[in-house]
């Protein structure tokens, strides 16, 4: 009883306060701070203390009031951020903003439960959003987890779903598999910029870590939304959308951080980064070269990264951001070591910069209109310097010709099987170009009762060159894009959260498509601190498109077919003009809170179909099921055609555990299981045409053999059925650890080496595709010490087990390697 009345006198209390702190005395040029103040899902949080701070002052308090609104006024101007405090929640901590006199500012605020990992995503809805209210999967990784990293790759494969695949060492190019997608199926934003080449294709082995974080430690430095996303994203995001963000200076003083390093392999790298904050203005600008010498010869790389990212408070609530970043690398093109036994000498030069340009603003906290340009400049040259190995001649289907050849070696697969041989040396300078100008208008509102509608327009102009000289080919292409995005999102007493909606593409290439998805995300039990208190179902169901690169365009049957004037087998065959490959995916999970989000547990079932994907058919091929006899002079006699004839299945689970047993330890784990299968294959339907006497070794009759693709029935290339990571992270004052593992099980793959790479007893150096890539467990560690305010010590160490099988079968990893450092810090508050 008393308890009862001094609970109800309490709130009384701050009832009679609130509107008195409302009507304290300001100045008559004010500025006024509104929103409100909610839990993640979307419920209103009363009585929420609220603190306008500006350096390192707090000029004015508020309460929130019974609906969760409120006003703050102060005669102070400048630059000032929000820290929110309310019972059993975590202290949040807003984005920093200008306020000018007689400006009224509008910020609405998302408390979480003390949660042990970051909880807003912008990448699945297009608005930041709690990830309590989001049907679909998505991780998000922190900033803190890329300090002391060179690259991306070991932070993506922290994540459920996800296979990065790295053919070589340092700088080698990079691939990642979403849920059994294919490597090029998936959207990479940077600062919302579109960064993949046409097509699809992104190369995240010269991606480096510079300038990409949050301004808080905690903060999200990269979103992976694991689905098609193509409502938000348009053509590429048919299997998931990646989103870099770079980080944003706040401080009222300048701050200048640098870091320098080296290791083994004559590994060398510094970085600097000033930014800060000065009135409407905040400004971050970074810098950064990284060299290597790898532990293959030939095999070196270098790479510098130039980013800016600068921000100006226009009029009250209407901001205007410009980035850019640039990478200059050059990488050795040693070839397939294991396959050759010899370096080969090339160098490959890559130019990738990508800039854009928005305005944003939000009108009264509920109509918020976006409008951005951006581009995406990459060049891309390969050079190739005397010729290694043997000179031998080779017969083949064309008339026996002169080549060279590597060593005679012998290699062994996952699987078990060995082949001898020698293989062909076949490479040529080539050098091609990629460009996207891009023009995007998003405008989205919230209506009563908490529904938020989305509308957006995007305009794609994509150029491109290819340029083999030795094969005497200059092709260039041009797609103008257009995309339509109408999507619907809402909840239902702040425990049914729903999205639905839906895009029109009108491609230069292939056409209209349209790409509609349904999400759902259900609480039976509320999130609480105790036991079990948080239960969250989820259902998602979506579709995703995706276009053609620019070397399969230039390299389509079709193409080839009607250059070499065989009209007749067009007709006979159907063969098209390349198509749009296309996606569609259910998806279903629950999250569990199982000790107030001290311990949480999400798992979830994916089936992912992917049709119409393109597939390469043989050399031999063209000529045995065609009738085209092509010339030596043309790439298709090599390197064969592409078309719409590959279709697979994807499914599995995936489960992932993060657990905080005190502050200062975190501990995450998860599993996928991925259930892959090929259902349409031209590589399979010609080995039927062949009466069953498919493409093989003759040194082991009877086993069919994908060479450039895989055979019906057989699983998808370079997606291995097992995958886990681990990481267990201590973050003290002075000192952080972490020690992670990312593991995999052997993949089908293929040598992709076959009639043209032979002994001259006419042996093929073909495998068979089943477990042909080995599994492995990449062990890393990492520590930081914090020796004063302004200096830190670090070492990174990575693959402790010197694993050499972590790319694929022919390309030896990096063995342990070792980085150690230190980190200054000047300037700042």
């Amino acid at each position: 009883m008393i308890s009862t009345f001094r609970r109800a006198a309490r709130c009384f209390t701050l009832r009679a306060i609130a509107p008195l702190m409302f009507l304290s005395p300001v100045a008559a040029h004010a500025v006024i701070v509104r929103g409100t103040v909610t839990d993640p899902l979307g419920a209103a949080i009363p009585f929420a203390k609220v603190e306008l701070v500006q350096g390192k002052r707090v000029v004015a308090i508020a309460l929130s009031g019974p609906e969760g609104s409120f006003e703050i006024l102060t005669d102070a101007h400048g630059r000032f951020l929000l820290l929110t405090s309310a019972q059993s929640f975590a202290v949040g901590i807003g984005q920093d903003f200008y306020g000018g006199r007689t400006e009224t500012i509008s910020r609405n605020v998302v408390l979480s439960v003390a949660s042990i990992t970051e909880r807003v995503t912008v990448t699945a809805t297009g608005a930041p959003t709690p990830l309590e209210q989001v049907s679909s999967a998505v991780t998000l990784i922190p900033t803190r987890d890329l300090e002391t990293r060179v690259g991306l790759l070991d932070d993506l494969r922290q994540s459920p779903g996800t296979v990065v695949v790295q053919t070589g060492q340092l700088g080698g190019a990079t691939s990642l598999f979403v849920r059994g997608g294919n490597s090029d199926a998936n959207k990479v934003l940077i600062d919302g910029i579109p960064a993949e080449d046409v097509g699809g294709g992104f190369d995240y082995g010269t991606v480096s870590t510079t300038g990409f974080g949050s301004t808080t430690n905690l903060g999200t430095a990269i979103e992976l939304y694991r689905g098609p996303d193509s409502v938000l994203y348009g053509s590429n995001a048919a299997a998931s959308a990646l989103s870099l963000t770079t980080t944003r200076g706040t401080s009222l003083r300048p701050v200048f951080n640098y870091s320098g390093d080296a290791g083994n392999f004559h590994s060398y790298r510094n970085e600097g980064t000033l930014s800060g904050a000065f009135r409407k203005l905040d400004y971050f600008g970074g810098f950064s070269r990284f060299d290597t010498s790898n532990s293959i010869p030939l095999e070196r790389f270098h790479a510098t990264t130039s980013v800016v990212n600068i921000g100006a408070d226009l009029i009250a609530n209407t901001q205007m951001r410009f980035t850019l970043r640039n990478t200059d690398s050059a990488s050795g093109l040693p070839n397939a070591h294991d396959f050759y036994g010899v370096s080969q000498d090339g160098k490959q030069s890559d130019q990738d910069l990508y800039s854009g340009v928005t305005v944003e603003n939000r009108l009264l906290g509920n109509l918020h209109t976006l409008v951005s340009y951006g581009i995406a400049r990459k060049r891309e040259q390969a050079a190739y310097y005397g010729n290694p190995g043997t000179l031998v001649t080779i017969p083949s289907a064309f008339g026996p010709f002169q080549a060279y050849v590597g060593d005679l070696v012998t290699f062994t697969g996952a699987n078990g099987y060995s082949a001898t041989g020698q293989a062909q040396f076949f490479s040529t300078d080539r050098d091609q170009d990629s460009n996207r100008d891009e023009l995007y208008y998003q405008t989205d509102y919230t209506f009563p009762h908490r529904i938020f509608a989305l509308f957006g327009f995007r305009y794609e102009n994509e150029r491109g060159v290819f340029n083999a000289p030795a094969f005497g080919e200059s092709n260039s292409i041009k797609r103008t894009n257009f995309e339509y995005t109408l999507q619907f999102q809402g909840d239902i007493k702040n425990r049914l959260f729903y999205s639905a909606g839906g895009a029109i593409e009108k491609n230069h290439l292939y056409g209209v498509a349209g790409t509609p998805r349904i999400g759902l995300a259900y609480f039976p039990v509320r999130p609480g601190s105790k036991w079990f208190r948080g239960t969250k179902l989820r259902a998602n169901v979506a579709t995703g498109v995706q276009e053609p690169s620019l070397a399969t365009e230039f390299s389509s049957l079709y193409r080839e077919l009607l250059q070499a004037g065989d009209t007749a087998d067009i007709a006979k065959f159907s063969i098209a003009p390349l198509g749009p490959e296309r996606s569609r995916t259910l998806d279903i999970g629950v999250d569990q809170n199982i000790r107030g989000e001290k311990l949480i547990f999400k798992g979830g079932y994916f089936h992912n179909q992917f049709s119409h994907q393109l597939e390469g058919v043989a050399p031999g091929d063209l000529q045995t099921y065609f009738g085209v006899t092509i010339s030596p002079a043309n790439d298709a006699a090599f390197l064969g055609a592409e078309l719409n004839s590959l279709a697979f299945r994807a499914q599995g689970i995936e489960t992932e555990l993060q657990y905080q047993p005190f502050n200062r330890l975190f501990l995450r784990g998860g599993y996928t299981y991925l259930d892959s299968v090929v259902s349409q294959s031209f590589s399979g339907d010609a080995a039927a045409a062949r009466q069953g006497v498919p493409e093989m070794n003759p040194n082991l009759p009877g086993i069919a053999i994908g060479s450039t693709s895989p055979l019906i029935g057989a699983r998808p290339f370079r997606r291995p059925p097992h995958t886990g990571f681990f990481a267990v992270q201590y973050s003290g004052s002075s000192f952080t650890w972490a020690f992670k593992g990312a593991l995999a099980s052997r993949a089908d793959d293929s040598t992709f080496l076959g009639a043209l790479d032979t002994t001259l007893n006419g042996n093929t150096l073909l495998l068979p595709n089943r477990n042909l890539d080995y599994g492995f467990a990449k062990l890393d560690t990492s520590f930081t010490y914090r020796a004063t305010s302004h200096v830190s010590v670090f070492s990174q160490l990575d693959n402790l087990l010197s694993q050499q099988h972590i790319g694929p079968i022919g390309y030896p990893s990096l063995p342990f390697t070792f980085r150690t450092g230190l980190k200054i810090r000047l300037g700042g508050e």
